[in-house]
């Protein structure tokens, strides 16, 4: 029997409250993190460059789930000007090395969802996944169980991140 279909139960609930979290919306939960005078270590920002930056994913896909955005809040790549441009995607592969070094993982996904209908949970402000991906990574707890194994607090991949990013 092969799997046809994989349910990713929680993320409806997550995608719902992300939505109505936003006491003001006009505002993704991204802006709200930059504004909110919190450390880069408080909020998990592992990376500032000149016009973007890099965070934990608080819901990670697997441990090191980097995200990449601007900080300027656009919801399309074409909103992107020449420089933000550039620095995302150099700031993409940068994160793809990074984790190498940090985590060692056995392969990257690196993918973007533009648009809710895309998958984009917090679609108004555009950001790039970079997910460190291990053979045999998958398994059943979150199709059972409503869970996510992760094997390393936020705080330690944080932490081991920072330091292979001035490698």
């Amino acid at each position: 029997m092969t799997l046809e279909q994989l349910w990713n139960g929680w993320r409806a609930q997550y995608i719902a409250s992300a939505q109505s979290s936003n006491p003001r919306a006009s505002t993704s939960v991204f802006t709200q993190i930059l504004e909110s005078g919190l450390s880069d270590i408080e909020s998990n920002i592992v990376h500032r460059g000149q016009t973007v930056f890099a965070i934990l994913n608080a819901f990670p896909y697997s441990t090191g789930h980097i995200l990449v955005l601007p900080y300027r809040e656009v919801t399309d790549l074409e909103d992107l000007d020449l420089a933000e441009s550039a620095e995302l995607w150099a700031t993409v592969t940068q994160s793809v090395r990074v984790l190498k070094v940090s985590h060692r993982p056995d392969a990257v996904n690196v993918g973007i969802n533009l648009g809710a209908t895309a998958g984009g949970s917090i679609s108004e402000h555009l950001h790039v996944h970079v997910v460190p991906r291990w053979n045999g990574d998958s398994n059943f707890m979150t199709s059972v169980a409503n869970a996510r194994t992760l094997p390393e607090p936020l705080a330690d991949t944080a932490r081991k991140i920072r330091a292979a990013w001035s490698i």
